[in-house]
């Protein structure tokens, strides 16, 4: 057991994971507390998006899908959502817009860059392709749990293959809530100034991370990591 949890934290991914954290808590604090970013946080935010009803949602909404079907990590519109709408609400938007996001670079993929996808990621849609094809759903939750990968390329990939859409965009929706969740506590937490709800937050990480290490261990041989990773090494925070 110690041996398993030495591991963990001697993970590349996981201490990315925690210096991700670490850096969303560091500005988060700086927004909150320092007078350089007063016009931000209480002007800003609360105007635009917090206060502003179905239109900031909406703000929100257009802004994250959009920045997250061109390759931004989802951890940080997860923080922003928490930031601005508190958790649950941040959970739920954040999500909503990471599968828009997924929906546009899925069907962007599918309809105008088929060709150019294909020729230079052959070998990898094969892999993809023969890894959805049984239980999609599943199969898409997983991608989205393990510990390395792009999700703009895994997003692409997909688009290539013979999934159908709605399994693919259902099991991305169920994978995306457990980061989601742990980085809209986080900014919750750094609103409200409060410790425990951003302790948490790291516990719930590292919950999070140690089932995606498990993950990465029972499918590695399925050569469905190396189909969805950068072709440079990727960490935890790439997607």
């Amino acid at each position: 057991m110690y041996q398993k949890i030495r591991a963990l934290f001697c993970s590349k991914a996981l201490q990315k994971g925690l210096l991700f954290l670490l850096v969303c808590a560091v500005l988060g604090g700086l927004i909150s507390t320092l007078p350089l970013f007063d016009a931000f946080n209480r002007h800003w935010v609360d105007s635009t998006i917090r206060n502003n009803g179905i239109l900031g949602m909406g703000y929100f909404l257009l802004f994250s899908a959009g920045t997250m079907a061109i390759g931004c990590p989802r951890q940080v519109m997860a923080f922003l959502g928490g930031y601005a709408f508190g958790f649950a609400q941040g959970v739920a938007l954040s999500v909503a817009a990471a599968v828009i996001g997924c929906l546009l670079s899925f069907f962007v993929a599918r309809v105008f860059l088929r060709p150019l996808i294909k020729r230079r990621y052959a070998p990898r849609i094969h892999r993809v392709n023969d890894f959805l094809k049984d239980k999609p759903i599943t199969k898409t939750v997983v991608i989205r749990l393990l510990p390395v990968g792009n999700n703009l390329l895994t997003n692409l990939l997909a688009g290539v293959t013979d999934v159908k859409a709605r399994y693919f965009l259902i099991g991305s929706g169920i994978g995306y809530v457990p980061q989601m969740a742990v980085f809209a506590l986080m900014g919750k937490g750094i609103v409200v100034l409060s410790f425990w709800k951003i302790l948490l937050s790291v516990v719930l990480f590292g919950v999070s991370s140690a089932l995606s290490v498990s993950l990465y261990k029972q499918y590695k041989n399925s050569k469905i990591v190396e189909a969805t990773a950068k072709p440079q090494a990727d960490g935890l925070m790439c997607d």
